[in-house]
């Protein structure tokens, strides 16, 4: 076992390229999570907005 982790004397090369294989790996899961969260909270923002703005419109002024 120990002569498989030393990789034949390259272990310090092959183990960070298998570190670093993993976390793009991991990013490239969780890249389009965050897009999507990102996405939908900005036109939830929007929609929010454009109700407003019709509210207002619709409205009929108020007189005293």
């Amino acid at each position: 076992m120990s002569q498989f982790l030393a990789m034949g004397g390259y272990a310090a090369y092959v183990w960070p390229a298998y570190a670093v294989f993993f976390v793009v790996l991991f990013a490239d899961f969780i890249a389009p999570l965050l897009r999507r969260r990102r996405n939908l909270r900005e036109l939830r923002a929007r929609l929010a907005r454009q109700s407003a703005r019709q509210q207002r419109t619709a409205a009929p002024p108020v007189t005293p």
